[in-house]
C-alpha cells in the first residue's frame, strides 16, 4: 500500500498525529488499529516536552518512515 497522500507536507507534531491517525484508518483489523492508535499517543506523550526543532524534524521524519513500514506490512 502507498503512504497516504501529503505525508511529504508534515511538518508539525500536529500535522503528524493527525497522519499517523489517518494512516491507522486503513489498517485491516480493529485490534491491529487500536493498537497503533495506542502507540501513537504513547509515543506523543513522551516527546511532549520536546524542543529541539532538529530533533522535532528527525522525529517526524522517522515515525513518518515506520508508517510507510507498518503500512506496507
Amino acid at each position: 500500500m502507498p503512504p497516504l497522500p501529503n505525508a511529504e507536507l508534515v511538518q508539525s507534531s500536529v500535522q503528524l498525529y493527525r497522519y499517523l491517525l489517518r494512516c491507522c484508518k486503513h489498517l485491516p483489523e480493529e485490534n491491529i488499529r487500536q493498537h497503533y492508535r495506542h502507540a501513537i499517543r504513547q509515543s506523543f506523550k513522551v516527546h511532549a516536552d520536546e524542543d529541539n526543532p532538529e530533533r522535532i524534524q528527525q522525529i517526524i521524519k522517522r515515525a513518518i518512515e515506520d508508517a510507510d513500514w507498518v503500512m506496507n506490512k
